[in-house]
């Protein structure tokens, strides 16, 4: 009973002829169950009366050979035939249950018409307090009991431990969480003058650029850095050329989970995708590289155009960009801010005082104070983060 189930089916499925008989004891527990009891039983009644005989014999009828004989008979049954035999299963489960299973399963065949005769009492009884046993493997491990396993499991690497973990969270994350604001998109415009796209396309940080037509919500597509510049080498670039070039966007719903976002990215043949809110609006890109980061941490640079860095300072607090994902402050630096509103700190901040702060308010959220230490276009642009305060 105390057997792991998973290195069992790991045994059985390499043909393990010992692994193979315990699984199909455990297949029927209470058969199994009862031959065990049943041994253990006959021996255990057998026991007490020779000892009462070996007593009665040598000590006389009197209660003092009752008491002798009982305590023996106790001390006998309890160390040998019930704590010591349970103590050595339960701490080397595998060493004892795959030999035991080939004298076992012999001893279930011969004792199934006594279990049968049995079982005429116990099935019965079980209906009557209305107890169905559950077969051996019913059992399905849940979200949570997976996570713990893989906490426990000693054998793991820390750096696999977490891909597990990081895993087993992309259903309760979304793109919100992980993509780039709208404001932080590297994007061309479509009615620039052609230098201007030339000088953009050379010092762009990305492969993929969003093109858009005059407003940034009038997206064209896509475009890929490597394509354009074939055509500068060749002096072919033009505007006509660009269109020709650009893909078709790719719009995915606030809110999608990023396991889903995976999916789609695989089924699209696509890296990219533009996040729109309920009315159509642009919110921001993902990319697949956003989601893997996610899974296995971080292994691209960013470009400066992406926000969301963090200094130490001298007295142990931080100093931390407005446009910094609470995510990233969690992960990184071992915060706890809710991550159930606003994704950003300044999204947190300006939700928690209904108002833009100014410069040098202090304010309290989750515990930790923080201090507005510049703003600007109605956003919080920096702030310091002190440790958390209790009380």
């Amino acid at each position: 009973m105390a057997l792991n189930r998973y290195r069992l089916r790991h045994l059985t499925q390499a043909g393990h002829r010992g692994a193979q008989l315990t699984t199909q004891l455990l297949a029927h527990t209470d058969r199994l169950l009862g031959v065990v009891l049943l041994g253990n039983t006959v021996i255990n009644a057998a026991a007490a009366l020779l000892v009462g005989e070996i007593a009665s014999r040598y000590l006389g009828h009197s209660q003092w050979a009752l008491f002798v004989a009982t305590t023996a008979a106790a001390f006998a049954i309890l160390v040998f035939s019930e704590i010591t035999p349970k103590v050595v299963g339960a701490t080397y489960p595998e060493m004892i249950a795959l030999p035991s299973s080939f004298v076992l399963a012999p001893l279930l065949k011969l004792a199934r018409p006594v279990m049968w005769f049995v079982n005429l009492f116990v099935q019965p009884l079980l209906w009557m307090i209305r107890l169905k046993p559950r077969p051996e493997g019913a059992h399905t491990l849940t979200l949570e009991e997976l996570r713990m396993l893989v906490l426990e499991a000693g054998y793991l690497p820390q750096k696999h431990q977490s891909i597990l973990l990081n895993l087993f969270d992309l259903e309760a994350i979304t793109v919100n969480d992980v993509m780039v604001p709208r404001s932080q998109i590297e994007s061309i415009d479509l009615d620039a003058p052609l230098e201007e796209i030339q000088q953009q396309i050379a010092t762009a940080h990305h492969r993929r650029l969003l093109v858009h037509q005059g407003h940034l919500d009038e997206v064209v597509g896509t475009l890929q850095v490597r394509s354009v510049l074939n055509l500068v080498q060749n002096e072919e670039l033009t505007t006509d050329k660009l269109r020709e070039i650009i893909r078709e966007p790719y719009f995915v719903p606030a809110g999608t989970p990023l396991f889903s976002q995976l999916q789609n990215f695989q089924e699209h043949q696509d890296r990219v995708s533009l996040v729109v809110d309920e009315y159509g609006e642009l919110m921001g890109l993902v990319t697949l590289e956003d989601i893997l980061e996610e899974i296995i941490g971080e292994f691209t640079t960013h470009s400066p155009l992406q926000t969301g860095g963090f200094v130490k300072l001298a007295d142990g607090s931080y100093r931390v960009e407005g446009a910094t994902l609470l995510r990233e402050l969690n992960r990184k630096l071992g915060f706890s801010f809710p991550l159930d509103g606003p994704k950003t700190l300044n999204g947190l901040i300006l939700e928690y005082l209904q108002d833009i702060p100014e410069p040098n308010t202090s304010v309290r959220i989750a515990g930790y104070p923080l201090e507005i230490v510049q703003t600007q276009d109605r956003v919080v642009k920096a702030v310091r983060v002190f440790p958390p305060t209790t009380g």
